[in-house]
């Protein structure tokens, strides 16, 4: 599929904005609805902030921070889009999708709606949203390549073809 990181950008964002609307019309701001026990709840709040609600009241900063990231991303996917990087082109994808549907929010209502929160014993993880997941999970998927790519470019002997100087290559001890 020509351009799926496109594709997964879509997704994300349509995803997002489809669950944002229900929770605004199915819970009133503030309102829990316990989804896994005490594990996993839905919780209708409004973050002014950036992602896990830092910075808030900063509304033009993040529009701002936004339209050049997107920028970036965008001339970065283009750069690298017969690269064969499945993995980076697939992040950048996600990244994409989450920050155009925090954008969209941002732009016209000056909040973003949080509502996935997760309880981790007595530790509450701060609310999110589906755009933030795909935030989340592309920079891991961008960091995992830059990774992956590092180890191949300072020649691990698995995949240059190269074997160590006893002629044994890596031994381990299972």
């Amino acid at each position: 599929m020509k351009y799926y990181y496109y594709w997964l950008a879509v997704v994300v964002f349509v995803i997002d904005y489809f669950t944002k609307q229900w929770v605004e019309k199915s819970l009133t701001i503030g309102e829990t609805k316990h989804v896994l026990g005490d594990f996993f709840i839905l919780t209708s709040i409004r973050n002014k902030g950036a992602a896990f609600g830092i910075l808030q009241e900063q509304r033009y900063l993040f529009i701002l921070i936004t339209l050049v990231v997107v920028g970036g991303i965008v001339w970065y996917m283009m750069k690298n889009r017969n690269s064969g990087k499945a993995l980076l082109l697939g992040g950048l994808g996600l990244v994409l999708g989450g920050a155009l549907g925090n954008f969209l929010e941002r732009a016209l209502y000056g909040e973003v709606v949080d509502f996935l929160q997760f309880t981790f014993g007595s530790y509450v993880f701060p609310i999110f949203n589906i755009a933030d997941t795909g935030i989340c999970v592309g920079v891991g998927m961008i960091l995992l390549d830059a990774i992956l790519t590092s180890k191949r470019e300072n020649g691990d002997s698995k995949s240059n073809g190269q074997e160590e100087p006893n002629g044994q290559g890596h031994q381990f001890i299972q």
